[in-house]
């Protein structure tokens, strides 16, 4: 009978993309190969010029040392001769952990509701419940414009992926098209929701890079999608039978819609068109995500060369095959993937695209989902909820990776950094954290809110992020 040893004298290695692809020749490896060797092993075999740094898993376990510790954690069949090396690319530039309140900006009258970096993470908005938005001077830390049109609590603002825009929405129904660089509305008011609306998402940029388009959920039950140049109704998508929460656009021309209704439908964008209802949650559908928002979210922006932002008007259409070609990296593997979460305490994940029947269901919360967000690299997904906690899961195939706890009280938001590195959550508590993800540890407290945190964003750059909440107080956070 075969022993340990004897498996692990006879083993042999071979590289593999996380699409599956193989890369080089099955090879004989020493067990005592480090990570760092692994890494310069596989940038040799990928030609690379510049050093890539790469993650490396065998059997969805990261060998974190060497590996003879990997395959000593794992129950190797004694028939198993060749084992594959899955490399995964990470960010190439790093975030640094924000540690401190660099400033607190107070202006709000009433509780900020929605904090938004821009896509090229340049300008900051607030949305709240004294009926304005805010811009804010993210360099100098102060107020730039307050903006007056609301005559109802803002309840949700948007940004077009290209920076020129920021959509705000509010409780009497009614949308405004704001220009960053003046404080002044865009056109007329968007008028044709009978309730409040619940979320704004712009058409991809990669599909138009005019930013034109923005679809709309409310309370009314109703999808609309605006031209916000005319300043009409293109589409009104009807169907669900309850308050619609959220809406997101994807990238393959498809708008999926949560409802109260327990229900996600998923339409065509050119037409309205439902293609399937995604069915399974027992109680009302609060979240949604895509594992695609990120790329979605900042156009062709490119936090890594910064180039693009001067030259998107100078050539639109390359910046929009930069985007495209970044979109379909992302999408490569698994598709379009989708995540919703619940006020029954679970999420599924969906392939919207093809499947009516979900990838998996996440069980596991004692109280509702608040949130859930996918890393930028969409590797991760993290659900955020009122049991206090927030959970960590594999995007492709939902398996539960770890607990983090810390908070006291709910969780009502969590938003990554643009590595994928570390995340920061909002609490009730009125305390930030901020949590690393190669460790799964918290790595840094960030008191300072004198109530609830409502709404946290890190900066697409990575920079900076920002909180508001229950105090009517804006604050940035750096390292």
């Amino acid at each position: 009978m075969d022993t340990v040893n004897d498996v692990e004298a006879d083993l042999r290695f071979q590289f593999k993309s996380e699409t599956g692809e193989v890369v080089g020749d099955i090879m004989r490896l020493p067990l005592d190969c480090s990570k760092e060797q692994l890494n310069l092993l596989c940038n040799g075999i990928l030609d690379n010029e510049d050093v890539v740094p790469y993650l490396f898993y065998i059997h969805d376990t990261e060998i974190v040392n060497n590996l003879k510790k990997s395959i000593d954690s794992l129950n190797l069949k004694a028939d198993e001769k060749v084992l594959d090396i899955i490399y995964q690319q990470q960010a190439v530039f790093r975030v640094r952990p924000v540690t401190r309140c660099t400033s607190s900006m107070p202006g709000h009258a009433e509780a900020v509701i929605s904090v938004n970096f821009s896509p090229d993470g340049k300008y900051l908005a607030s949305g709240s419940g004294d009926t304005t938005v805010r811009f804010w001077d993210i360099l100098t830390q102060t107020p730039q414009h307050t903006c007056k049109g609301h005559k109802n609590w803002v309840l949700c603002i948007s940004w077009s992926p290209n920076s020129k825009k920021l959509a705000s929405a509010c409780k009497d129904g009614r949308i405004i098209i704001w220009d960053p660089f003046s404080g002044n509305q865009i056109g007329k008011t968007l008028i044709g929701h009978k309730q409040w609306v619940t979320s704004l998402s712009w058409e991809p940029y990669h599909q138009n890079p005019e930013c034109r388009l923005l679809a709309s959920s409310s309370k009314d039950g109703d999808v609309r999608i605006w031209d916000t140049v005319l300043c009409n109704t293109v589409l009104t998508i009807s169907g669900h039978l309850k308050s619609v929460t959220v809406v997101k656009w994807g990238g393959t021309g498809l708008i999926y819609s949560a409802s109260q209704d327990r229900t996600v439908k998923v339409w065509r964008a050119q037409d309205g068109i439902l293609c399937r209802t995604l069915e399974g949650h027992a109680h009302w559908v609060n979240t949604l995500a895509l594992n695609t928002d990120y790329v979605l979210r900042i156009g062709a922006f490119d936090p890594i060369k910064d180039s693009n932002k001067d030259t998107l008007d100078e050539n639109k259409s390359k910046s929009q095959e930069f985007a495209l070609k970044r979109y379909k990296e992302v999408i490569e593997c698994t598709g379009e993937r989708l995540v919703s979460g619940s006020d029954d305490f679970t999420m599924f994940l969906w392939n919207p695209e093809k499947d009516k029947k979900p990838l998996a269901r996440l069980t596991g919360h004692q109280q509702l989902v608040n949130d859930v967000k996918f890393s930028p690299d969409g590797r991760i997904l993290a659900s955020a909820s009122f049991d206090k906690s927030i959970k960590l899961w594999q995007a492709k195939s939902g398996k539960f990776i770890t607990t983090l706890r810390g908070h006291v009280q709910a969780v009502y938001m969590i938003s990554f950094s643009a590595d994928s590195r570390l995340m920061v959550s909002g609490s009730a508590d009125s305390t930030l954290k901020l949590w690393n993800l190669k460790t799964n540890k918290l790595e840094f407290d960030l008191p300072g809110h004198g109530d609830e945190v409502y709404a946290v964003d890190w900066s697409t750059d990575g920079l900076r992020v920002a909180s508001g909440g229950k105090d009517k107080v804006l604050k940035l956070w750096q390292n």
